[in-house]
Order: C-alpha cells, then structure tokens, then sequence
C-alpha cells in the first residue's frame, strides 16, 4: 500500500450557504403530507442535477463522469404544507461488474420503497438503450409514477410531445412533465403536484434538514465530485474517497483526513498529477466547498492509496452505502 498527501491552502472567510425554496409552515392551516419520491433514469441524464435544483441546496454530487452517484442519496424539501423526501439513486445500465450490479440493484430497490416513482428521461438521447430498459422494467414496479422529459431546450417540442408518448404507451404514468433540471424551467410544476399527491401524514425530517448524508460521507463526496471533474478523463469511475479523519480545533476549525482509493500504481499518478499539481487543485476546491457548507474553516488532507481489487472489498461497499452482491 502506497500514499501520498497535499497540505491545503490557508483558508479564507467562509460563506454560508443559502437554502432556497424553503416555505415557513403556519400552524393549524391544514393536514401536512409526507412521502418518498424514486427518482430513476439512466446514467447522465440529470438526476443529481434535478435533485439539488428541488431541493434548494447541493445534496447530491454532479459530475460529466457515468455512473457517478453510487448510492441513494435522500434531499428533502419543503413545498407549501408538505416535505418531499427525493432518493437520488444510482443510474441504471446494464452492469458488467460486481460495482455495477450493487448499484443497479440498489436504485431498484429505492424505486420499490418510494412512495412514488419519477422517471428522468434525457430528451436528447431519447427512449434509446438503458431508457427503454428502465421502461420495460417499470411495468413490473406498482407504485404511482410520473414521467419527467428534462434538457427540453435542447429538442423541439414535437420530439417531446412523440417521446412522452412513447413512454406512455409502455407505461401508464400518472402524469408527464418536462423541465430543464439546469435552468429550473417546469421544475415548480412538478413540486405543486407532488405536494398534493403524496400522502397525508407528519414530516419525516425536521423542517431545516436538507439531507440524511452524514457529514463524514458528505465530505467525502464533494472530494470525488472535485477528481472526478478534474480528472474525469483520465482516472475510473470506480476510484472511490473515504473520510477516516474528523477533528474539531479549539480555534473553531476542522481537521479532514480522506483517503482517495484507487486500484493501480498508474492510477496513482495520475490522480496526484505532474508535482502534484492534480491533487492540490482536488484539495483546493473540495476545501473551499466543504468549508461553506459547514461555515467554518476547513483543513483538508487528501491521501492517494492504492489497494487493488478494492471493488472486491465488502467494507468498501458498506462504507458507500451498498450492499456486497455475492
């Protein structure tokens, strides 16, 4: 076992970070509702996107890499009386190895614990390949669904209007909407009707919680969204970030140790980068986002392990959140 670390830059003044879209409750105005709501798709078609644009603030991590959301991650939202639990889960595709089968089991099952069930259709590519399969898959699944067509500024709207049915005519859905997830365009239509559809019942999180991702995790995510776009190109997408250290200093700081795993010695460079200049760059800007979002001064400490055959690893699956296919 191999490694390597960077120390960080010297932390500047912190911003806070602003969650949009929360509604103060009054009391005694009428019954709450509460629910779950699947978000499913294939890889790269938004979700992560559209999660964090309903839910106000950044929960889930965004990258051009395929298959970059591992596990479910839940962003909770306030929406007149209700609180909409979103499960961001794994895209679907056809899985090659045992990483690719605990994901694709794992946004399968979140898609049968929801309440409700939203299909994320990128209508640039359309109904093709891990589309029409998520669809077929679909008819198996009995929960309420709704069909959301995103980046609609990118095709006409008679493409939208032949894929919604095209769609439909596979599955009966609830209702079709069509948003552009980057732009925010159609996104308070679907909020307006998931808050009337979702059960009647109390709210699941207290009303300023955005996210049930401890912040350890949390962290450790925000670090492989920044190699990810810096080296998105270069490193696999099964190259996977741990945080083992958390320390709070007196002077109101935090101390952060990760560990950034991957399998080859090759990998290793590449993700540390020609004098380091790769992982400094990491370091920088995973910092100065997990500073913010905790409004006090970060010190990070990034780490490059190798470990091969990590992707074998049942502790390496727990620690994502999956479980260990057999």
């Amino acid at each position: 076992m191999t490694e390597d670390h960077t120390d960080p830059a010297e932390t500047g003044q912190d911003a806070a970070v602003e969650t949009e879209g929360a509604t103060d409750i009054a009391e005694n105005v009428g019954p709450t509702h509460s629910g779950f709501v699947a978000m499913i798709g294939a890889t790269n078609a938004g979700k992560s996107t559209l999660v964090n644009r309903l839910v106000g603030a950044k929960v889930s991590i965004v990258s051009h890499k395929v298959q970059t959301t591992r596990a479910i991650v839940r962003g909770i939202a306030i929406h007149d009386r209700a609180q909409i639990v979103f499960m961001d889960t794994p895209g679907i595709f056809k899985p090659r190895r045992r990483l690719d089968r605990a994901m694709v089991t794992t946004a399968w099952g979140g898609a049968k614990d929801a309440d409700f069930i939203m299909l994320l259709v990128d209508s640039e590519r359309g109904l093709k390949g891990d589309a029409q399969m998520i669809l077929e898959g679909l008819k198996e699944v009995h929960q309420p669904k709704i069909l959301v067509l995103n980046k609609i500024d990118q095709v006409s709207r008679d493409v939208l209007l032949q894929l919604a049915s095209a769609a439909n005519e596979v599955v009966p859905f609830e209702r079709t909407f069509m948003i552009s997830a980057l732009t925010g365009s159609g996104c308070e239509d679907v909020m307006d009707y998931l808050a009337a559809a979702l059960p009647e019942g109390p709210w699941y999180y207290p009303e300023d919680q955005i996210s049930d991702l401890p912040m350890r995790q949390l962290a450790a995510e925000i670090t492989r969204e920044k190699l990810f776009l810096r080296l998105h190109q270069e490193l696999p997408y099964s190259s996977h970030v741990e945080t083992e250290g958390w320390e709070e200093k007196k002077d109101g700081s935090v101390r952060i140790e990760q560990v950034i795993y991957v399998e080859r010695d090759s990998q290793k460079k590449i993700a540390l980068g020609k004098n380091g200049d790769a992982i400094k760059a990491i370091s920088m800007a995973a910092r100065k986002e997990i500073a913010e979002i905790l409004e006090q001064p970060v010190h990070l400490f990034l780490f490059v392990k190798v470990r091969e055959n990590w992707g074998d690893d049942p502790e390496r699956f727990r620690e994502m959140g999956l479980e260990f296919p057999r």
